[in-house]
């Protein structure tokens, strides 16, 4: 990796072929839209999100189910005002997915965050996912075709998708990004899925990219979380594999101490230096906004990026390959 490379990173990207700039640190909002999360009020959201993009994160992605559209209204009220200067991305969840419901969806969620066009619009999960009737790509994507040909959305991307289901989709049209779970501590995404996003200039937005909060080493080796928090069912906050992110932490922690920066702040650093990556990010509060935001100064040598990786790898090698974080059953 060239260091020049690196040295750009806090620099816009830009989002597949689709001609939008995008930041290196996405603003994440799941927790804005409150359900999962415990003791988040609306204002702090909004003074968050309003932090990220004055401290150049200009680029947030939401969803309608985050809520049941909650996370975009507060994004509406918070960017309103400076809406053509920020990027927004929503998705469209698999309960509708057949034409007539993308396209009434698409209005909702235009409504609810207070716009006539979405940047970046994009399916959630794959069809049936969440014992969702099955609906085939086709008629989801032609009727994201016909969302981008009217104007109402400019990019189409995926969510939670494997290599199969993406090749699937695009058959069918434009599709500019992949929006998978990935972090210093989950990496399965590296097999199959980068490569091909790399070969077809994918972009990559990265969620619990802090691995849902662990890579900040706010947890101690005895936390435990709130059941109504989903969190509680993350299998990374689960035994052996809590105490190995544990360890690993403390590796982290002189690479963290030599650059001034936080633990978070390396992680998202680390992981917006690898091909085509952005990091997705949440955040409670305004504080935690502009922290994030300070990632994308934080300059890793080639050399730093490896030795990062391979700490990372004592958490990640003895995952299962299960792509998904939580055990919802457990």
């Amino acid at each position: 990796m060239e260091m020049g490379y690196v040295a750009s990173q806090h620099e816009e990207r830009s989002l597949g072929t689709s001609g939008i700039q995008i930041s290196p640190i996405i603003m994440g909002t799941w927790q804005a839209g409150k359900r999962f999360w415990v003791d988040i009020e609306d204002s702090e959201s909004i003074k968050a999100i309003r932090a990220g993009f004055e401290a150049g994160i200009t680029t947030v992605d939401t969803a309608e189910v985050y809520g049941e559209g909650h996370s975009e209204q507060i994004i509406g009220q918070a960017l309103g005002d400076v809406r053509e200067q920020v990027v927004l991305a929503s998705k469209v969840f698999p309960t509708h997915f057949k034409y007539d419901q993308v396209i009434a969806a698409c209005d909702r969620s235009l409504k609810n965050l207070n716009t006539d066009y979405i940047d970046l619009y994009q399916m959630h999960w794959p069809a049936g996912a969440f014992n969702t009737e099955i609906v085939p790509v086709e008629e989801t994507m032609s009727a994201l075709n016909e969302l981008k040909q009217q104007g109402k959305i400019r990019a189409i991307g995926v969510s939670n998708f494997s290599r199969a289901q993406l090749e699937e989709a695009a058959q069918y049209g434009r599709i500019d990004s992949l929006q998978p779970p990935y972090s210093l501590f989950w990496r399965q995404v590296e097999a199959e899925l980068v490569p091909y996003c790399i070969e077809n200039n994918i972009s990559i937005l990265a969620y619990s990219s802090l691995a849902q909060g662990l890579l900040t080493g706010k947890f101690g080796p005895d936390h435990k979380f709130h059941p109504e928090d989903n969190r509680a069912k993350n299998k990374l906050f689960q035994g052996e594999n809590y105490q190995r992110a544990q360890s690993a932490l403390n590796k982290l922690r002189p690479i963290a101490e030599r650059h001034q920066c936080s633990l978070a702040q390396l992680s998202l650093a680390w992981l917006i230096a690898q091909p085509q990556t952005q990091a997705i990010a949440g955040a409670r509060n305004a504080e935690q906004a502009s922290q994030n935001a300070k990632a994308a100064n934080v300059q890793l040598s080639a050399d730093e990026i490896e030795e990062i990786d391979a700490i990372g790898r004592d958490v990640t090698d003895s995952l299962d390959d299960n792509p998904v974080m939580w055990d919802w059953n457990a």
